[in-house]
């Protein structure tokens, strides 16, 4: 997101002498309060961290104290978090060009019309009761604080700049939208098919095919192994994963507004690189205790205020009327925990990145632009009337969504329709779900037949939940809605939206997707790995032949993270055994780079006259391949990699307007490469000569040494990793306004950092920018011990609040960047001997 609020500079010199020293009232954690709307009284104790535990004698008090507690504490970030979904940061910020593109996109989504839907038409009563609940708790809170300045600091700033806002009341619909923007971030491709159909259109296709090139089936661990197929009892057959080249090359367009998928990453939890998530579960077996243990890290936007908010909820006593009692993790606008524990099971979760989006080219009716073919008939469209307000009392501006039965046409123009190459996208969840029954419904599992039913509400973002229970087993499952398509559709590239042979024909049935309970090796890790071997879509199609065709696209996706993760947290699992939260931990801090491992071997063997060049390549041959943030090797080998990347792949992929992120597949396309001294890869076609691999490789270590030389001197062993990967923690919208004084309030940062893309310490950079800067990472970490649930652990990235005067809002920064822990207590004397702050709820008379 590009800095804006320029008319906030005309007026800085007020925001010195008064924003300086004032940035709000801290909400109190301590006392004896009356509220309007509760039965009964409700006990909120906080530790040292400023993490509740909500103790209330009935479901609706707990939700709406739920509600009160993550309000009080997180308010703007809720309020931004509605304006996104909705399609309305203007609203908040006032016009500005560079949010026009945001604001039109979600718009034209619609997120708000189908969580709308959900609310009143798919959602039972009793989580209507729930939802209803927690928003009488985020009103109680919002409207009892006098002045709306008082309520966040944001509105004050953003008022000196004529910035009016006006308090809507929270809304069920406004959180289950935000699950709608969970699934968005981490099920979408719809760029990714733009991409792939300009590669296919402009580059060679042996090129092209060394560098889109196949997950490596065999080589790296996917989630299930071999032996823990067939999950349905058929028979296993040789499969081969054909990526093919089915659909429409060479589609340039842009999405309504201008929009370009990276303007997410501001508002969102990040995009792309750094996108994903570790978890893994270890039997008793393999433990010190003798009982399962489970871990998880989350790799999201790395924002301020975390992305997460710690919570404890428990009905006291619990009872079959008040059933509930968890712990965990859950976003500001949610009720319920989205990761953590009951008193049976824990349950963690990694983004699977399905293929759940689809691009179809639609035709237009030349004689009516809201008629569109479809086998050979015209259909109409629906449309929608859309307007974009401005908080600065810009003039708003109308536009109109055209819909098709496939989804909303996503590049139209904000004056007018596109009819040359308009595209329509399908998406899973562009239809109603109940993902917030699932947490419900985790929140009450006792067993793994409880767990895998409540999975069966997951609809979208579909994710890896890794399982594990007192009783001593440990379990995997996929859930969510992954389409089955036509045989010619890969899902690579857009298809033609004028025929039903491209329409998806179902879904694959929950009781097929990928499962495991209890393996025999006593573990289960993922990493945002390809799920399943090949040989799971055989099955698939054996089981599932009769209904959809055994030539059908069962393929859950192409597209993974490479592997290096997985394989190695699966190392360490095998190596470290017997397993504690120690070992667990020293798993969480590892910054082994597998990639790394694989490509500086090649220059071992390279030919170097400049004396000086090669003793800093067999300087750098010692490194022991780990992102520690005072290693001078990784300062080096980061600088290298850009290097490479660039002069392996960016004079084919300058030529047509592109250029390589470094990231992805990158890392295993240059693995390959390495195999192939005189691949075309190698030449640079910008010159007269035939460049070969050692040319690229001796040129690339010369140009890193001398910039890394540039940036921190030329004494190595005064190089440091932390000095290039930092991390700035960004508050939104304030903290990218551009005038210091504010920044300096909201903003934390920049912070040294060790950790790499792809490390199990995954703090990502760009290396395709040669930009060091942490894009995204951990945004947490917890270590459930089932032996003792007081025994477990857990840090998120800054703090529980989102006012910059509290303690807590940056009070866990130092504890996360160094992989500590804070304690997680579960039992109530634990909570009470860990509690610092009381806080009294009673219903008012």
């Amino acid at each position: 997101m590009r800095r804006f609020f320029v008319a906030i500079i005309t007026v800085c010199f007020l925001l010195v002498n008064t924003v300086s020293a004032q940035v709000g009232p801290n909400p109190p954690h301590d006392g004896e309060f009356d509220v309007v709307g509760l039965n009964d009284t409700v006990e909120i104790l906080r530790d040292e961290w400023g993490v509740p535990h909500i103790y209330a004698s009935n479901v609706y008090d707990l939700f709406f104290a739920q509600g009160y507690t993550q309000a009080m504490d997180r308010w703007w970030q809720m309020e931004f978090a509605r304006a996104t979904s909705g399609g309305r940061i203007q609203e908040l910020t006032g016009y500005n060009p560079a949010l026009m593109g945001t604001d039109a996109y979600l718009r034209t989504l619609g997120l708000h019309y189908v969580a709308e839907q959900e609310y009143n038409e798919v959602y039972s009563d009793e989580m209507r009761f729930i939802l209803d609940a927690f928003t009488d708790g985020v009103n109680a809170y919002i409207f009892g604080v006098d002045e709306l300045n008082d309520l966040a600091y944001e509105y004050r700033v953003l008022g000196i700049t004529g910035v009016q806002v006006e308090l809507a009341p929270w809304t069920p619909v406004d959180t289950l939208a935000w699950g709608k923007i969970m699934a968005l971030q981490l099920g979408g491709n719809q760029g990714f098919e733009q991409l792939f159909s300009r590669l296919v259109a402009d580059l060679d296709p042996e090129l092209l095919e060394d560098y889109y090139v196949q997950w490596p089936f065999g080589e790296k661990p996917t989630i299930l192994f071999p032996e823990d197929l067939p999950i349905t009892g058929q028979t296993l057959s040789t499969a081969q994963l054909e990526i093919g080249s089915a659909g429409i090359a060479g589609i340039e367009t842009a999405w309504i507004g201008g929009f370009e998928i990276a303007q997410l990453d501001d508002f969102l939890f990040g995009h792309g690189v750094g996108i994903g998530s570790n978890n893994w579960v270890a039997h008793g077996a393999i433990t010190e205790t003798g009982a399962p243990l489970m871990a998880n890290d989350m790799h999201l936007s790395l924002d301020m205020p975390s992305i997460w908010y710690e919570i404890g909820l428990h009905c006291q006593p619990v009872s079959d009327e008040c059933p509930y009692q968890m712990a965990g993790f859950t976003f500001p606008a949610s009720p319920l925990v989205v990761a953590g524990h009951n008193d049976n099971i824990s349950w963690a979760l990694t983004n699977v990145g399905p293929d759940t989006q689809d691009l179809y080219q639609i035709v237009v009716n030349p004689e009516d632009d809201l008629q569109y073919e479809w086998d050979g008939e015209w259909r109409d469209m629906t449309v929608r009337d859309e307007t974009l307000s401005f908080g600065d009392g810009t003039d708003p501006i109308d536009f109109q969504v055209r819909h098709t039965h496939l989804g909303p046409i996503i590049n139209d123009d904000l004056d007018g329709f596109n009819n040359d190459n308009p595209l329509a996208l399908r998406w899973t969840a562009h239809e109603p779900g109940e993902l917030f029954a699932t947490f419900e419904g985790l929140a009450r599992a006792e067993n793994w037949d409880d767990f895998r039913d409540a999975l069966r509400f997951f609809d979208s973002p579909s994710q890896n939940m890794i399982y594990a229970d007192t009783q001593g087993n440990i379990g995997y499952q996929t859930p969510g809605k992954i389409p089955i398509r036509a045989p010619e559709h890969t899902g690579l590239l857009p298809v033609p939206g004028n025929t039903s042979a491209f329409e998806w024909l179902g879904y694959i049935p929950f009781d097929n997707l990928p499962r495991i309970y209890n393996p025999a090796r006593g573990f289960i890790a993922t990493a945002n790995q390809a799920l399943v071997p090949l040989e799971y879509y055989d099955q698939l199609a054996d089981e599932l032949g009769d209904e959809f065709g055994v030539d059908a696209n069962y393929v859950i996706s192409h597209n993974w993270a490479y592997g290096y993760r997985g394989d190695r947290i699966v190392n360490l699992l095998e190596e470290m055994q017997p397993h504690s939260a120690a070992t667990f931990a020293q798993m969480h801090a590892d910054n082994y780079d597998g990639s790394a491992a694989e490509i500086l071997p090649f220059f071992a063997e390279l030919e170097i006259d400049d004396s000086a060049l090669a003793e800093i390549r067999d300087w750098l041959l010692d490194w022991d391949y780990h992102y520690d943030i005072d290693s001078p090797h990784a300062a080096l080998y980061a600088h290298l990699w850009v290097r490479l990347v660039d002069n392996i792949y960016n004079d084919e992929l300058g030529a047509i307007g592109l250029s390589a992120s470094g990231t992805g597949q990158v890392y295993l396309a240059t693995y390959r490469l390495m195999q192939e001294p005189t691949n075309a890869w190698w030449n640079n076609i910008n010159t007269a000569e035939t460049e070969t691999r050692d040319d690229i490789l001796l040129l690339s270590l010369a140009e890193a040494y001398e910039q890394v030389a540039e940036m921190l001197g030329d004494d190595p062993d005064e190089w440091q990793w932390g000095d290039l990967h930092t991390i700035t923690f960004v508050s939104n919208p304030l903290g990218l306004s551009g005038v210091s004084p504010i920044e300096n309030q909201v903003n934390r940062g920049a912070f040294t950092m060790s950790g790499t893309n792809t490390a199990i310490n995954a703090t990502s950079w760009s290396p395709g920018s040669a930009d060091f800067t942490v894009r995204a990472g951990p945004s947490q970490r917890a270590i459930y011990d089932l032996s003792d649930w007081d025994n477990s652990l857990t840090m998120h990235t800054t703090g529980q609040s989102g006012n910059p005067a509290s303690i807590h809002y940056d009070d866990m920064i130092d504890s996360w960047r160094f992989v500590e822990y804070r304690p997680m207590p579960w039992t109530r004397e634990a909570v009470e001997q860990a509690t610092v702050n009381t806080l009294i709820l009673n219903p008012a008379d």
